[in-house]
């Protein structure tokens, strides 16, 4: 009993005397089938030392190596059944054929998060994809019980940000949460040495929000066609503003007018806010902003919605058409998604993956996006990246046909 406690304490077991022979002190009997193999390393798992399991987070061949050896050749088999025997040679066995490469993958797969872990937004503090970071943040932290801190590294559209993650370790502890810019940027940012379409893996596209195209009740027009009849007798006289150049609002106004054949003029704001604030003011005749944005807008009267750019008509305005049901390659949206650098493993941004489909069921996070006017998502690793891949062909197209650069 003496032997078997110190065992389990982590000594090493005493040695049989080599005169003795099989008179000499016995240890414990080797286990029938399903009890624990090696006792207990100390403060680890009663099911047994977790260096000597493969697979185990704790694994080393070479401690299960000298407890296999030390069991052989300090135990009495006088009187032990066959069935005995048969678990050495196995047991040998997994020390031959383990993978260290593989095992150490899962150390550090079952062990992550062991750190705070960074959510760099490109975008200043107070929008929607800084709203969503840190929802998403705070959901990530409860369930694995490490910190996600939100960093908001704005500028240069977005590219700031990126270049900070793409530069990072390929660790999983630095993410980006960022907006469909990102796949603006891979063609609109001549000067830039990111490539993020290269080196930005996206681990998911979490939600959408449409666009909506909205005029200024100046305006002696009620639906999209009207719209564009005025647009085409007028010229280029009438001018749209988005949120910057390169945003999401800007493409959707140049994408209108390479579909519709259209001269309309685009005057680019320092965000959301002051592109509202010129439309509702008369500054501007039009403009594609975001739903919850335009809503309160609506409501007083101050603006006249039009259509939304989505593919389906949203849930939060579902009276207004599709932009697609006028003109039907005529589809913008505004995605939000997490990224990693390139080089992550695959079973990190698994992992990333499965706990940001896990958070964006919570009921704080389906609550903001309906008040957002915006759509969960939550697409696999791999449908991530064919999206991504398609969206920045997509707006490769509208860049180039556009001649559009940033500023």
């Amino acid at each position: 009993a003496e032997d078997c406690k110190s065992f389990q304490g982590g000594s090493t077991p005493p040695r049989a005397s080599k005169k003795s022979g099989s008179q000499g002190k016995k240890l414990p009997r080797l286990p029938n089938s399903g009890e624990a193999v090696f006792a207990a390393h100390p403060s680890k798992s009663v099911y047994g030392d977790r260096r000597c399991l493969p697979g185990s987070a704790f694994f080393d061949p070479s401690v299960m190596e000298r407890q296999l050896l030390s069991t052989s050749e300090t135990t009495d088999f006088k009187g032990l059944n066959m069935k005995h025997f048969a678990l050495i040679p196995l047991l040998s066995c997994a020390v031959a054929t383990v993978n260290p490469a593989w095992s150490q993958s899962v150390s550090t797969d079952t062990a992550f998060p062991a750190k705070t872990v960074r959510i760099i937004v490109p975008i200043a503090p107070g929008g929607g994809a800084d709203i969503q970071a840190r929802l998403f943040g705070k959901k990530l932290g409860e369930s694995t019980g490490q910190q996600f801190i939100v960093d908001n590294r704005p500028g240069a559209g977005g590219v700031v940000g990126a270049e900070v993650v793409a530069k990072s370790p390929a660790d999983g502890y630095t993410l980006l949460f960022t907006t469909a810019q990102l796949a603006v940027n891979a063609t609109l940012n001549k000067n830039m040495t990111l490539d993020p379409v290269r080196d930005l893996l996206p681990v998911s596209i979490v939600s959408t929000s449409p666009l909506v195209l909205s005029v200024h009740p100046s305006m002696p027009v009620r639906n999209i066609g009207e719209f564009v009849a005025l647009a085409r007798k007028r010229g280029g006289d009438l001018v749209g503003g988005s949120n910057g150049t390169g945003t999401t609002s800007h493409l959707a106004l140049e994408m209108l007018n390479q579909t519709a054949k259209l001269k309309l003029v685009h005057v680019p704001y320092r965000g959301g806010v002051p592109s509202m604030t010129a439309l509702v003011g008369g500054e501007v005749d039009f403009g594609f902003t975001t739903v919850l944005t335009i809503q309160p807008f609506i409501k007083l009267g101050k603006v006249r919605p039009l259509a939304v750019t989505t593919a389906r008509r949203s849930s939060s305005l579902p009276e207004l058409p599709t932009m697609k049901a006028a003109f039907p390659d005529f589809e913008i949206d505004n995605w939000y998604a997490f990224f990693v650098p390139k080089g992550t493993p695959r079973s990190l941004m698994n992992r990333l993956n499965d706990e940001t489909l896990k958070a964006l069921k919570s009921r704080e996070i389906t609550e903001y996006l309906a008040r957002d006017g915006g759509e969960s998502i939550g697409t696999s690793v791999d449908a991530a990246g064919a999206h991504f891949r398609k969206e920045a062909e997509k707006f490769a197209k509208i860049v180039t046909a556009g001649n559009l650069r940033a500023d």
